[in-house]
């Protein structure tokens, strides 16, 4: 005798991973090597980035790492005469343009410039003094500064400073990726 097959409603962890799956194009099985406050749910989405640069070249490269449950997607790339303060930058621009909708985003960040620019006003009064700094030079990366805007705009930003070459897996893994792309410059 055969029964009849009986559909049953999604689990609260099967719903967890399709919407993690509608949110980026992802690759699975990635598991935190060392876990930031705890776990994010809904449209909520770890972002690690970092940057680096030949100062003396200006060889550079950025790297992301976008991780929601246990799904990941990993971008890097390069850039000819820039700075490291730029790639710090790209890698989080790269990461939040991926996104297909909007989140909420913990960015987990090595560079103070990067998260005191969004949590301590930096960026509000650049552009109350016409992107100027307070000693009245221009503000450097003004095109990357504004395009983060844009995506602050329509992503939920939480900011979130590591110390650098400290052993937090996910930081030193976009470290790596980003001296890796800077010296596929060097390379050509």
């Amino acid at each position: 005798m055969t029964r009849p097959r009986t559909s049953y409603p999604k689990t609260a962890a099967r719903k967890a991973q399709d919407k993690a799956r509608d949110l980026l194009p992802l690759k699975a099985g990635i598991q935190p090597s060392v876990p930031i406050d705890g776990p994010i749910a809904g449209n909520a989405v770890d972002l690690f980035s970092d940057g680096a640069c030949d100062t003396m070249a200006g060889h550079g490269g950025w790297a992301c790492i976008l991780r929601t449950g246990e799904h990941e997607l990993v971008l890097s790339g390069n850039e000819a005469g820039t700075t490291n303060n730029r790639m710090e930058l790209r890698g989080l621009l790269e990461g939040l343009q991926s996104l297909k909708r909007p989140c909420q985003i913990r960015v987990i960040t090595d560079s103070q410039y990067l998260r005191k620019a969004f949590t301590d006003g930096w960026i509000l009064n650049w552009q109350r003094n016409g992107w100027k700094t307070a000693s009245k030079e221009p503000v450097k990366n003004q095109d990357l500064w504004e395009a983060l805007i844009g995506q602050a705009k329509t992503h939920a930003l939480t900011f979130i400073w590591v110390k650098g070459h400290t052993g937090h897996g996910e930081n030193e893994r976009v470290d790596e990726l980003a001296v890796q792309e800077r010296k596929k410059l060097r390379a050509q």
